[in-house]
């Protein structure tokens, strides 16, 4: 039996974020926890910045004069052909003089700058200062600018220098060049160099001596049984501090930091809880099998009047060798959302023209179709890999909006074989469901088909879990590595999980709003197959989006349709459903992203999409 939560060495000020941690799936276990505090860097900066304003009706006349007229004109000359005071002409030359967008010299020239801030109808203002902070964080070795200072604080928890040597060289702010503050103003999201608009931060100057400011962070170790890992986390609060993480992960790898004095927990405790929980995660698997051999076997001792009662509530039978086969066929072609299929080894004999045509026809009505596959701990020691050309069949199945409706993925580390419809009905047993050894005949195999809701959602969860996590890798990976197709992807099994909510908040968290069409056909497909309602407060969040997106956008024509489709799929269900979707604000957008016409009336549009 592994350590109660009370026995390991954790802070009690993390208790609720370790239960959080394990919650996510239950192939995690925290092994200890503990606060540190770690020292910031402040120093307040000085910038200078310039942007333009709009031109004012003379000072557009006298601009367009000085580059039309030939030759250029004087002041006086100018002011006779307006008939104004020279005195108004030779205030505004002069003010345009200093903004350096005429030259310093009669006649009127305007300067390379001047003219190309003319063309965007506009004239540069004189700099101006303001003062903002400079953030050095040693962990992340990022500087970093915000508009109000930190707070000094005292914060009695131990130092985390006093166990780990943080030699991350902290660069001097003076030193730096003003192309790499630029960028890290505009990395830290505040609008004061905007090149696009014309508003350039021109200089800076260290105000004061550099401030050191305390932080607290917590460091999680976690174990995942699913990948026999054991990782290092650093959070503040409940934000994880990834480039952190990765350098403690690293300096633990390489042997330059204990656990045992960082967190009081030894490589015994460690390699006592791991092979604790893997007995556990196993034994918890036979467990959750045998209550199902149980129930199959109560089933066979009822009187009719009982069977009858106990068919109601759902049931688990036994089947075997030919019956196999055909059982199988039948709940695949019975699935109206979803199929979670687990089997150790895929080969062509099961994966031939006929299943995938199966499969192709399942998706056209709006099935999503997960397969996880591999027994080896690791990947790299899996000795019999799904064959490519088998692997690229399966992908090349997709939705009728191009989304790839069947998704393959190694998970590993599994003899369990399942397959999971419609979280209604659960097949498992000793059959290897997408593999075969080369023969047909009777092998005296058992499956039990089970339809009892307690069972069927244990074993759901179980799998599901197992796709949430590899959809949460991949979209970390399409994050870090800017892939819209790993993207995609990990969107796809979440659709399939039906966590579109999930995926559309990652969307928004991370402002990649090139997915937005990938996620309204992820949620056509939930529409078609009915595990999506039209009023799923999802699609309230999709539409607040337009607002940030501009009709610029080169994904602007995929947007349109999406939008054209979704609110079609959900009118055909419930008009009225569709109507209310589209308010005044939300019509509004749709007028300016040209996913309707201005002529066009919600009433006409939905009767359009239908």
């Amino acid at each position: 039996m592994f350590l109660a939560s009370s026995a390991k060495p954790i802070d009690d000020n993390l208790k609720n974020f370790v239960d959080e941690i394990e919650a996510q799936s239950p192939s995690l276990s925290v092994l200890a926890a503990r606060e540190f505090r770690y020292s910031l860097r402040q120093s307040p900066v000085e910038l200078n910045i310039k942007e333009p304003r709009q031109f004012n009706v003379l000072e557009e006349f006298i601009i367009r004069a000085a580059i039309e007229f030939q030759p250029p004109p004087t002041e006086d000359e100018l002011a006779s052909v307006l008939g104004l005071d020279s005195v108004f002409i030779k205030t505004t030359t002069t003010t345009l003089r200093s903004l350096q967008t005429l030259s310093p010299t009669s006649p009127l020239t305007v300067t390379p700058e001047g003219r190309s801030f003319y063309e965007k109808g506009s004239v540069l203002q004189p700099p101006y200062p303001i003062q903002i902070n400079a953030i050095t964080d040693p962990l992340s070795d990022q500087i970093t600018f915000q508009s109000e200072s930190l707070n000094e604080t005292t914060i009695n928890l131990p130092d985390l220098a006093d166990f780990i040597t943080i030699d991350h060289t902290i660069a001097d702010i003076a030193s730096l060049p003003l192309e790499e503050i630029q960028k890290s103003i505009q990395a830290s999201g505040l609008a004061l160099h905007v090149p696009e608009e014309g508003k350039i931060v021109t200089s800076y100057r260290v105000l004061a001596s550099t401030q050191k400011i305390w932080r607290k962070i917590s460091l999680f170790v976690i174990f995942d049984a699913l990948e026999d890992k054991l990782s290092i986390q650093i959070r503040n609060g409940k934000q994880i501090l990834e480039s952190a993480s990765n350098w403690l992960e690293v300096l633990h790898n390489k042997g330059k930091i204990s656990l045992q004095t960082l967190c009081k927990l030894s490589t015994e405790t460690i390699d006592f809880e791991r092979e604790a929980i893997l007995k556990q995660k196993n034994t918890q698997i036979e467990a959750r099998l045998e209550n199902i051999r149980k129930k199959a076997l109560q089933a066979v001792t009822k009187t009719t009047n009982e069977v009858d009662n106990y068919k109601a509530l759902g049931e688990a039978v036994q089947l075997r060798d030919g019956q196999i086969s055909l059982t199988f066929s039948e709940v695949l072609n019975s699935a109206k959302s979803q199929i979670l299929i687990y089997s150790p080894w895929v080969n062509q004999a099961v994966i031939n023209e006929k299943f995938l045509t199966l499969l192709q026809k399942l998706v056209n009505r709006g099935v999503w179709i997960l397969v996880g596959y591999g027994i080896a701990r690791r990947q790299e020691d899996e000795n019999k890999s799904i064959p490519p050309e088998l692997e690229k069949k399966l992908r090349a199945i997709k939705t009728p909006d191009g989304l790839p409706s069947v998704q393959v993925f190694w998970l590993g580390d599994s003899h369990v074989k399942e397959v999971i419809v419609d979280q209604e009905i659960h097949l498992c047993g000793s059959h290897n469901w997408l593999s075969y050894r080369g023969d047909y005949l009777p092998r005296g195999e058992s499956v039990y088909k089970v339809t009892i809701p307690l069972q069927v959602q244990e074993a759901y969860k179980f799998l599901a879990n197992r796709f949430q996590n590899h959809a949460q890798k991949l979209w970390q990976n399409a994050l870090e590595n800017r892939d819209s197709k790993l993207a995609v992807e990990s969107l796809c099994v979440w659709g399939a999980l039906g966590m579109e909510d999930i995926a559309l908040k990652e969307i928004q968290k991370t402002n990649w709003f090139e997915l937005l069409p990938v996620w309204l056909n992820v949620a056509i497909q939930g529409l078609k197959s009915k595990n999506l309602s039209g009023d799923s407060a999802s699609f309230q969040t999709a539409l607040s989006l337009l607002s940030q997106v501009s009709l610029e956008e080169a994904f602007i024509e995929l947007l349109q349709q999406g939008w054209r489709k979704v609110i079609g799929a959900i009118a055909i269900n419930n008009p009225e459903t569709a109507f209310n979707l589209l308010s005044d604000e939300v019509w509004a957008q749709f007028i300016r992203l040209k996913i309707v016409q201005e002529s066009d009336s919600p009433n006409d549009f939905i009767l359009y999409c239908i």
